[in-house]
């Protein structure tokens, strides 16, 4: 008789957790399911939070999230499914980040969670209770450890610093009108 392995089974839970979580997040942005604002509304969202363009923005981050929890809760290509899902809650973390630490006041607390929890699932890997397992991790070696987790990390930079970018521009524009018209 074959014994459950007890990290299997909490990895196999924490994935489903977690990648139900994220899969859910992804379908508001992308097809507007959970009272989500779908591509339309997110992408104009995107835009107001400084994420331009608003709709590539949207996409990416709808995908990130729920392709990204998909898979996670598969236990497929888990290194880059982990990536994916935090360079998704990177971007989420930097417009939560002026409201401090805590959820409770609009901070980052949740996203950083949640990006923290799928890269270290991304590192740790699936566990037997795997499709990951179940193709003789043919996805998952350790060179698409660094090359998920190294793609994820420069995209993210580069969208949360074109963000970032683009918000100081729009604040001094705003100067500029004050100083002009004040």
């Amino acid at each position: 008789m074959t014994c459950l392995n007890r990290r299997d089974l909490g990895l196999l839970v924490l994935r489903a957790g977690t990648g139900a979580v994220l899969m859910a997040h992804g379908a508001q942005k992308l097809f507007g399911c959970f009272g989500g604002g779908g591509l339309e509304g997110t992408a104009a969202a995107m835009e107001h939070m400084g994420f331009t363009p608003g709709k590539q923005s949207a996409v990416a981050a709808g995908l990130g999230e729920m392709g990204g929890g998909a898979l996670l809760t598969l236990g497929l290509a888990t290194p880059a499914a982990g990536a994916a899902a935090a360079g998704a809650m990177a971007g989420a973390v930097a417009v939560h980040a002026p409201a401090g630490f805590f959820a409770q006041g609009g901070g980052f607390e949740y996203p950083a969670f949640l990006g923290f929890t799928a890269a270290a699932i991304g590192l740790a890997g699936a566990g037997r209770y795997s499709l990951d397992h179940a193709t003789d991790h043919v996805l998952d070696q350790p060179w698409t450890v660094a090359l998920a987790f190294l793609g994820s990390a420069v995209a993210a930079a580069a969208v949360v610093g074109r963000r970032a970018r683009n918000q100081e521009r729009e604040q001094d524009q705003e100067q500029d009108g004050v100083e002009t018209f004040g």
